[in-house]
């Protein structure tokens, strides 16, 4: 036993974060979509994003250095300033959540996020001005309530005019920086007990080695094999945890 986790869980935590740290490092986002598929059942829906939240201060700030060349310094600021409030306002609201609230809202999460995906590619929308700032403060509250919201910012992004490695390093930055203001708030009113720092702690360190592996998977498989895989996971997690809800 480590705190509260026997060591087999600990090792099913770390290999699922492996897998999802490969998942990420393909298609640019999906660790915070397919973690709550084993940390629900573990430690319960009320405390799967605070610890998905505290791991993300681990990955995020790596991915920025990685493409730091590509960053876009103003789209960052900028996004980063108008998403803010919205944040702190999500991550306190979720603190408030029961355990049954929390997996609802994580369940329909999971299951919405799938054709928002194919949506937000298709519409092909152009963000400007108020439009992007409204986008990235609707993105802010989201953010701080729910895991898995990073296939949002990546699409706000893009319509935003950022394209390829200026997109990674520009969503990592933004998600850093906004990470300290949600775990700051979740660790303020007792979300994240010290049992919660060490898993969050061990999720992090499989980020360079998931990244790696990454790398040498995504030369061999095509991106829309990977997608679609990857779309059925999501949407039968996001079935099983409202099933485990409503039965």
């Amino acid at each position: 036993m480590i705190g509260d986790f026997a060591l087999e869980q600990l090792l099913l935590v770390s290999a699922f974060a492996f897998f999802t740290q490969i998942v990420s490092g393909i298609a640019g986002y999906g660790t915070g979509l397919l973690l709550p598929l084993v940390l629900v059942p573990l430690i319960g829906a009320e405390a799967v994003v605070p610890v998905i939240s505290l791991a993300a201060l681990i990955t995020n700030p790596t991915r920025a250095i990685t493409f730091w060349k590509d960053l876009d310094r103003r789209k960052a600021i900028f996004v980063t300033l108008c998403a803010l409030p919205a944040t702190a306002v999500g991550a306190y609201w979720f603190t408030l959540l029961t355990g049954r609230g929390a997996q609802i809202l994580i369940g329909c999460l999971l299951i919405i996020m799938v054709p928002l995906r194919y949506l937000l590619r298709k519409l092909k929308v152009q963000l400007k001005g108020s439009g992007f700032a409204g986008a990235s403060f609707g993105f802010g509250f989201l953010m701080g309530a729910t895991p898995g919201t990073g296939v949002v910012l990546l699409s706000i992004l893009m319509a935003a005019g950022l394209a390829g490695n200026q997109v990674i390093a520009t969503d990592a930055a933004i998600s850093a920086l906004l990470g300290l203001v949600r775990t700051g708030i979740y660790a303020g009113f007792g979300a994240l007990p010290w049992d919660l720092v060490f898993l969050s702690i061990l999720i992090g360190a499989m980020a360079t080695p998931g990244t790696l592996t990454a790398r040498w998977i995504s030369s061999r498989f095509t991106a829309a094999f990977h997608n679609g895989i990857f779309d059925v996971v999501i949407m039968i997690g996001g079935v099983v945890l409202l099933w485990q809800v409503f039965t």
